[in-house]
């Protein structure tokens, strides 16, 4: 039903503005200060996930609220519209208007988009927030995805993330052999080539492939999304740290064509509250992290543990591997590397010297 209704709005809409009735300027091809806007968005999160859902929530009634009603949008989570992976191709076709998703989704179809996301042993939060508004991520961003008709705008960011969910005990580099193990992206080709089988199944999937033993492990987001899902019940032992996911931007993605309809003061509404988003976001997950953990470590039934220090060497080696093999292969690839791995190399540094001093002195 909600596929059908959909349909026959897009066929009246076809993302364009409609106008207000009471506009007598807009009938007449004038202004456009009493357009209205209604849009449809999906996502590849569950319905009120907290953070990647309720943050979508937050985007589009922000954004309703900011244009005063003038542009509404109607939220798709994962799979009620389109399948939870495909939200890119559904905004570059112009099925609907928006998505809001991962980057790394596409790298199949796109293998430079990972960096849009993150990238193993790569960029943290502030970091990568940095190098897109100051540092020219965003205009190679936009670049990469414009023979998509799509525009992207960063909209949220988990922080560092945990590695993982295991019903098998990790104690040396040989156990990740034959590993069956949920993880997307570079992360989960990196793990290919420790031992490991890589398998991508959306979040909707991951407790019940976890608890059936069709996957060993599996790594989705943090404490806060992660009890969320009930992934503590399906699995016993909790690794850190999250060496694939330190920072993993989440996209808001809008098609071209719809975008151009928009007048210029809605472009910088949702070009702004995109942006709210993305800290919003993330001091939610801060705080939500915090609480869940506590709750974790309280759980006689999970086994917090560190991943050791020679599966994580293996892992950061294998990355650089991985990472150099997508650029040769891949001009985009190379040419984000090159700009990526320039501000890595002089923020690490300032991070070392600020952050890192600053954390060392409080355990003091």
């Amino acid at each position: 039903m909600k596929r059908r209704q959909f349909v026959t709005g897009v066929a009246a809409a076809a993302g364009v503005a409609a106008c207000s009735q009471e506009s007598v300027e807009c009938a007449g091809g004038g202004s456009t200060a009493q357009q209205t806007f209604e849009w449809n968005l999906v996502t590849s999160w569950p319905p009120g996930l907290p953070g990647l859902g309720i943050g979508v929530e937050n985007l589009a009634s922000r954004i309703e609220k900011a244009s005063n009603g003038r542009l509404k949008i109607k939220i798709f989570a994962g799979g009620e519209l389109v399948p939870a992976l495909e939200v890119l191709d559904a905004v570059s076709r112009g099925t609907v208007q928006m998505g809001h998703d991962s980057a790394y989704y596409h790298r199949g179809k796109v293998p430079a988009a990972q960096y849009f996301t993150t990238v193993p042993f790569g960029q943290t939060v502030h970091e990568i927030n940095a190098w897109l508004y100051y540092g020219g991520g965003l205009e190679l961003w936009r670049e990469l995805y414009q023979p998509f008709n799509v525009i992207p705008f960063p909209a949220g960011n988990t922080g560092v993330q945990m590695a993982g969910w295991f019903n098998k005990e990790i104690n040396s580099v040989d156990d990740l052999k034959g590993l069956k193990m949920r993880i997307p992206g570079v992360g989960g080709e990196v793990m290919q080539r420790a031992g490991a089988s890589q398998i991508t199944v959306p979040a909707s999937e991951i407790f019940t492939a976890l608890q059936t033993g069709a996957i060993d492990a599996a790594e989705w987001v943090g404490p806060y999304n992660d009890i969320a899902l009930g992934l503590h019940k399906a699995a016993r032992y909790y690794y850190y740290p999250g060496w694939h996911e330190m920072g993993p931007m989440l996209q808001c993605t809008i098609n071209l064509d719809a975008w151009n309809s928009l007048p210029a003061d809605l472009q910088e509404i949702v070009s702004n509250v995109c942006q709210a988003i993305n800290v919003d976001m993330m001091a939610e997950y801060t705080w939500g992290n915090a609480v869940a953990l506590e709750q974790i470590r309280a759980n006689p039934n999970v086994e917090l543990r560190p991943l050791p220090d020679d599966v994580l060497r293996l892992l950061k080696k294998l990355s650089e591997e991985v990472i150099s093999d997508m650029a040769a292969k891949d001009e985009w690839a190379a040419r984000i590397k090159a700009s990526f791995d320039e501000f890595q190399r002089i923020v690490i540094p300032s991070q070392r010297i600020g952050e890192l001093a600053y954390m060392n002195a409080r355990e003091l």
